[in-house]
């Protein structure tokens, strides 16, 4: 048994004196429930509309003209390039990230199809991708694929602060 050690008995003594009188609080036991939020059922064929739309527009076999050298960009041709140099420059903070390492390229398709989806449905125009650098599979089939689907503006090698080589920030284009 370990001796007591007198400070420590002297603070204890010092507490009681200085907590006299005070009650402790009497607990409420509120407990408050989460509010119950109803999900939209999706018919069957809702269901499969939904899926068909997010890997529709994901070929392998199409290649759009990106550039060989420099920071990988792309833009529309119905988009300003003003937005493009916007993307670079780091005036557009992402909204959204999705994070694509370990994923096949299967997988890394229907994640785009999906965030791309989910941005439309909640609003958000500047989503990051992080591709990664590993073999160079997905950053090079990434950009690939954002350039085939309609709702991609535009998409540029994001700046340092939000992953740079390994990255790529994207503006989606929402319908009015």
């Amino acid at each position: 048994m370990m001796p007591k050690n007198p400070s420590t008995d002297s603070d204890f003594d010092l507490f009681e004196k200085e907590m006299h009188g005070v009650r402790p609080l009497k607990q409420d036991k509120i407990r408050l429930q989460p509010p119950r939020i109803k999900k939209k059922r999706l018919t069957a064929g809702q269901l499969q509309q939904q899926i068909s739309q997010q890997a529709y527009y994901f070929s392998d076999e199409y290649s759009p003209l990106l550039p060989d050298e420099g920071p990988m960009r792309w833009c529309a041709q119905h988009t300003d390039s003003d937005e493009l140099k916007k993307l670079r420059r780091g005036q557009y903070a992402p909204e959204i990230f999705l994070d694509l390492h370990g994923l096949t390229q299967i997988q890394a398709k229907q994640e785009i199809g999906a965030m791309i989806h989910a941005c439309l449905k909640d609003r958000l125009t500047i989503a990051s991708i992080m591709h990664g650098h590993g073999q160079n599979i997905l950053k090079q089939r990434v950009p690939q694929w954002l350039a085939q689907h309609p709702d991609v503006a535009a998409f540029h090698q994001a700046p340092k602060e939000w992953g740079g080589t390994s990255a790529l920030l994207v503006l989606i284009r929402l319908p009015r």
